[in-house]
């Protein structure tokens, strides 16, 4: 069976690899080899979801890569691979020729897999390279089109805010080394003695909210949505930013073991929830509105992990998955035939394109948490949840999902309205619009729709009680009956104070109005708080470097370079004495020279001169005559006599 949970990843991290390298060439193949490796990915994670596979295999000295399908993942394994379908097909009309497709493509499905790595890997190691792909892959999708600089940065903001939440991950990693985790098995973490686990689950928790785009990291979610329609629908509405809170609903024992983490998951979701809600329903474009909702519904999940609603976490988010991916590709439907995202420009679209506009309206509803369908049931069981932990908790929950009936409301009322006397002329604001929509929309949205309206059921007694015992949570408190009839009320109440007062400007003063507008100002608060200081420190570094280091530096080449001077003089002037002193030996050479050449030589020469005459004196003698040798030994006998008495 492990083979079954290798090929669930590799399957798409390998043919996303290679889509991504053919680039242009394959332009015309990429869609239909894309959407049936999406197809078989779906099949081998229904067969996962059944067979529940696991697998481990060695990683790092001491620690080990782990996966398996559990209860909780199943759901996962199926939502990720089934969104990733749909969206393909769907990209697949919605990408000319023209575009890179095997990039689109080859990301979207290298995502894909890296999404599924996430959501089965059992050991942290595994789960942060995970991690990181999905990071990667998002910076990369949400920068397609990266010739547009606006584009580029947005997918930087997104990639960075993003990025340093991650921080959290490593540095849980390292506490749990310190704490001698070991092979950093996500289930042995609650079990990392004190501080340590403290610092664990500090970072578990910040890297979950960065994610999830909770407060007050949810700012990187409105940039994000420069990117391509399909791509805001699989990561940002679906996946990547419910891998957070996929994260604390798998590691509520370790936020339970904390103490003060499940309480502060908790508000922050449910805080989250209210007031990125409010911010919907300030937005004027659809896009925006749509992801400042995924904001506000993701903080129902993290609500649900904060107070061990784990099965109600995970109802929520499913259906919200399969909702709001379909509403995002309804959106980017309108913007391809439109040319405009501008709520006030889409008045009549849904009129206009009826198959898009009956998509969208049972979308809508979804998201507005009406009855019988999805979100109102998975809504009631977190709620239930909250209530069972504080009463405030409760409050706040039921109050965020009023505000989630005005801002879905809000959306539906402007695309339901007639036609405008002249509606041509509020489209192509961003783009020259088709009039048309792709032959590859309708399949996708209808199949997401229906998802969306019947997956509710997983909230019913009976399946929800069955849920609770695959998640391991059967004593998780279900919503009582008034519980259920106030919901209801609350819902359909703001539902229709919405859709009376849309027409009607807003009893809100205007800065409250641009503060909502404009994401509560967190990205400007995050500039004044963060990357200013930062910039400013990084500049005061670069002047110290410059002045002090640099400038010490410099010093001291400087006085090497007097120094060498100095030493170049005397170097010089010592020259000048061997030069003098080589001189002087000159000269005395030639004195020397004329000397031995004057005196000695000269004395020499005298000497063999002397020589050789004495010799040549001695040599007359010698005559070979005997009578003359007589007369020489007769007048050498008498000189020697003479000398004798002479001396006496």
């Amino acid at each position: 069976m492990s083979a079954v949970i290798w090929l669930l990843i590799s399957l798409p991290l390998g043919a996303g690899a290679v889509l991504g390298v053919t680039g242009t060439r394959c332009n015309r193949l990429v869609p239909a080899l894309g959407v049936a490796v999406a197809v078989a990915t779906l099949g081998v994670a229904v067969a996962a979801s059944v067979t529940r596979p696991q697998s481990s295999a060695p990683l790092f000295a001491g620690m080990r890569a782990g996966l398996a399908v559990d209860g909780l993942s199943a759901f996962m394994v199926v939502t990720v691979a089934a969104v990733t379908t749909a969206v393909l097909a769907f990209a697949a009309g919605e990408f000319g020729p023209d575009e890179n497709r095997g990039r689109l493509f080859g990301l979207m499905l290298v995502f894909s897999g890296a999404m599924l790595v996430t959501v089965t890997a059992t050991t942290l190691p595994l789960l942060l390279m995970a991690w990181e792909v999905m990071g990667a892959t998002s910076w990369a999708l949400i920068g397609y089109w990266w010739r547009r600089p606006e584009r580029v940065r947005a997918a930087d903001t997104a990639f960075l805010t993003t990025r340093t939440a991650d921080l959290g991950l490593y540095l849980a990693a390292g506490a749990a080394v310190a704490g001698g985790a070991g092979s950093l098995d996500l289930r042995a973490l609650p079990d990392a003695p004190s501080p340590w686990l403290h610092v664990i689950t500090g970072g578990v928790v910040v890297a979950a909210l960065g994610k999830s785009a909770q407060l007050p990291f949810s700012f990187w979610l409105s940039r994000a949505m420069q990117g391509p329609s399909p791509v805001s629908a699989l990561l940002h509405s679906a996946t990547m930013v419910a891998a957070g809170a996929y994260l604390l609903l798998r590691l509520h024992p370790l936020l339970a073991a904390t103490g003060w983490a499940g309480p502060l998951v908790a508000w922050t979701g449910a805080v989250t929830a209210l007031f990125l809600g409010v911010v919907a329903v300030a937005q004027r474009d659809l896009k925006q509105l749509l992801a400042a909702s995924t904001s506000s519904q993701l903080g129902f999940m993290v609500l649900a992990a904060g107070s061990g609603g784990i099965a109600a976490g995970t109802t929520q988010l499913v259906a919200h998955a399969a909702t709001k991916s379909g509403l995002f590709l309804a959106a980017g439907a309108w913007l391809t035939a439109l040319g405009t995202k501008h709520l006030p420009a889409l008045r009549g679209a849904a009129r206009t394109y009826r198959l898009l506009g009956t998509a969208f309206t049972v979308g809508a509803l979804t998201l507005a948490g009406l009855p019988p369908l999805s979100l109102w049931a998975a809504k009631d069981e977190v709620l239930a949840s909250a209530y069972a932990e504080s009463t405030g908790l409760y409050a706040v929950g039921l109050a965020a999902a009023a505000v989630a009936a005005v801002y879905s409301i809000k959306a539906l009322w402007y695309v339901t309205q007639p036609l405008p006397d002249d509606p041509e002329a509020g489209y192509d604001t961003e783009r020259d619009g088709t009039r048309r929509t792709a032959r590859t929309t309708p399949a996708p949205l209808l199949v997401l729709t229906f998802a969306a309206a019947v997956l509710g059921v997983l909230a019913l007694p009976g399946p929800a009680s069955w849920l609770k015992r695959l998640v391991g949570a059967p004593d998780e408190p279900s919503p009582k009956p008034w519980e259920v009839g106030l919901s209801v009320g609350v819902a359909f109440a703001a539902a229709g104070l919405a859709w009376w007062w849309a027409s009607r400007p807003a009893p809100v003063p205007r800065p409250a109005v641009r503060w909502a507008r404009g994401w509560l100002h967190l990205e400007r608060a995050a500039h004044t708080v963060v990357v200013r200081p930062v910039l400013r420190l990084a500049r005061a570094l670069a002047v110290f470097d410059d002045r002090v280091v640099d400038g010490a530096v410099r010093q001291v080449a400087r006085g090497g370079l007097a120094t060498a001077r100095i030493a170049g003089r005397v170097d010089d002037g010592i020259d000048a004495a061997v030069r003098q002193t080589a001189r002087g030996g000159l000269a005395g050479a030639r004195l020397a020279g004329r000397v031995d050449d004057g005196g000695i030589d000269a004395a020499v020469d005298a000497v063999a001169a002397g020589a050789r005459g004495l010799g040549r004196a001695a040599r007359r003698p010698q005559t070979g005559l005997l009578h003359q040798y007589y007369a020489q030994a007769a007048l050498g006998f008498a000189v020697l006599v003479l000398i004798v008495l002479l001396v006496r």
